[in-house]
């Protein structure tokens, strides 16, 4: 090919580029990978290690507050990092014209573009780990507490596979976590596996995946769970001192942070989150706060505009888009978005 030929081939690869940028919704071009490529998957968005990771494991669209507060929360705080919710009644994501069309459904994520929304395959998410074989046996429902216990194992293989920070949807960001490689004490001696952060391929992760098969029972509520990363941790890494004061821990080469990092409320006080407050704490030393939404299954109680309470407050500085969605009631999540 001539040199003027070459000339006219890279202008026109160029041409067409800029074709493409502009069609793609810029709302998720933030952390987009090349853009040539046709698929986005959770590999692309989160292969830096630095992702933030939600999950929904349940077939609901239409989300209650406190889930889209906690996922805004993690956006707000955190525009340099990838937040990406694994929902398992989301259809598949092919482009970034489906990306983009699943994040305008849901009004109150829409605005940031650091959130990717991706749908939760089990059995894809769960190859090539320990817990596949568990997986292809188990029979849902059978099982008791089934949403519960796939988080726990989708949370164990994300984290495993990616790396990153995991959190509950019902924990509310405040700043950002500046650890990594931890677990995070819910209360003295106890680990709690609502929240946690590890890079890839860690030796942590990995043995908790297999101590997930062996020692199994789902008829205990938390057994997969903080009891699992409790156990693991006593056993393989070290025997567990209690705090002395707001001092962070370190368990071999785990960073076991104190309870006033996730839970200076406990969960046996998690009503006061619902109440009013003479003064507003300003949890200073705390990086989120786990609302203990499983607590509070039986007397659902939610944010209320107007209440005054802790958790009107929490809405208010954290994830505004939500608290004034709420507050108009709108809806959000929109089933017919073009």
């Amino acid at each position: 090919m001539s040199i003027k030929g070459k000339i006219l081939s890279i202008l026109l690869c160029l041409a067409v580029a800029g074709l493409v940028y502009k069609s793609t919704d810029k709302t998720v071009g933030r952390f987009m990978p090349f853009f040539f490529h046709s698929k986005i998957t959770p590999d692309d968005v989160l292969s830096p290690g630095n992702g933030i990771i939600f999950i929904e494991t349940t077939d609901r669209m239409d989300l209650p507050s406190l889930v889209l507060c906690a996922v805004e929360s993690a956006a707000r705080i955190n525009p340099d990092r990838p937040v990406t919710f694994f929902m398992k009644g989301l259809p598949d994501i092919n482009s970034a014209e489906d990306q983009s069309r699943a994040l305008n459904s849901f009004p109150t994520l829409a605005p940031y573009t650091n959130i990717y929304l991706f749908p939760l395959h089990m059995e894809t998410l769960l190859s090539e780990t320990p817990l596949l074989p568990w997986y292809q046996k188990v029979d849902p429902k059978k099982e008791v507490h089934w949403a519960h216990v796939s988080s726990d194992a989708s949370r164990l293989a994300l984290i495993y596979k990616f790396g990153g920070l995991y959190m509950d949807t019902d924990i509310i960001s405040l700043r950002p976590v500046p650890v990594e490689n931890f677990l995070v004490a819910e209360s003295s001696q106890l680990s709690s596996n609502g929240v946690f952060g590890f890079n890839a391929h860690r030796d942590f992760t990995w043995t908790c995946m297999e101590d997930f098969v062996k020692n199994y029972n789902g008829e205990i509520w938390g057994h997969q769970g903080p009891a699992l990363f409790t156990r693991v941790l006593k056993k393989f890494y070290c025997d567990i001192p209690p705090f002395k004061g707001d001092e962070d821990l370190k368990c071999g080469n785990i960073s076991f942070l104190n309870p006033r990092r996730f839970y200076p409320i406990e969960c046996r006080f998690w009503m006061k989150f619902f109440e009013v407050w003479n003064a507003f704490p300003t949890f200073e030393d705390t990086y989120a706060l786990h609302l203990f939404n499983y607590a509070n299954r039986a007397e659902r109680r939610v944010m209320v505009p107007g209440s005054n309470t802790l958790v009107e407050h929490l809405y208010l500085e954290n994830c505004p888009v939500t608290f004034q969605a709420v507050f108009e009631k709108k809806s959000t999540h929109l089933t017919n978005v073009p």
